[in-house]
């Protein structure tokens, strides 16, 4: 079997953490993804988020139409800081005999050499990098990143998954939201949508 992993504040999903997904899981052949929705971001300490039971509940929101994209409450009962070495090893022993992949942005990833105990993960999991097409050249020497990330793609251990570019964060989405200003189509499921809204999340 072939799993994916996805860890994110998801405060709020949007199409932007799904679309992409998508094209690594076909690329990759992954039989499965777990969404890992984080209660404590280690980089979002000072950030204040919706509570994490909610941004739990949009997931699946999100994701009730995709029926191999799960959600995990792994990194939901921890009161410090959710750290992907721990998901890592959880679902590596959980699951012994799959291949395993971690999901990241081409942001996360260039920043990978700086997480806690990153390189345990590249020897438990395989990365794979989603990139918007255009931003990573070709040529295999010329890599944006760190020399030692740059060698996980060139070893094959990271794989750079180009996806179509999507113009949506969270943050604006946030910001449009607590002005209650309409959404630009196509940037949120309509069942998240009226979850916020029912609940008054951002506002």
């Amino acid at each position: 079997m072939k799993l994916g992993l996805f860890g994110g504040s998801f405060d709020p999903i949007h199409c932007g953490h799904i679309e992409p997904v998508k094209a690594a899981r076909r690329e990759l052949g992954l039989d499965r993804v777990i969404y890992l929705p984080t209660a404590r971001p280690p980089h979002k300490q000072r950030q204040v988020l919706v509570p994490a039971v909610q941004r739990y509940t949009m997931v699946e929101l999100a994701l009730l139409d995709q029926p191999r994209f799960l959600v995990s409450p792994f990194e939901m009962g921890s009161e410090r800081p959710a750290y992907a070495v721990d998901s890592v090893r959880h679902f590596r022993g959980k699951f012994p005999d799959a291949e395993l992949f971690l999901i990241m942005g081409s942001d996360s990833f260039s920043e990978l050499d700086q997480w806690r105990e990153w390189r345990e993960i590249v020897s438990l999991a395989q990365i794979a990098v989603l990139v918007r097409p255009g931003t990573v050249p070709a040529d295999s020497e010329a890599l944006p990143y760190p020399p030692e990330l740059a060698s996980l793609v060139r070893e094959r251990r990271a794989f750079l998954v180009h996806n179509a570019a999507l113009a949506v964060s969270s943050s604006e989405l946030r910001r449009l939201l607590a002005a209650g200003a309409d959404l630009p189509r196509g940037w949120m499921l309509e069942s998240v949508v009226n979850y916020i809204q029912k609940y008054s999340l951002y506002r």
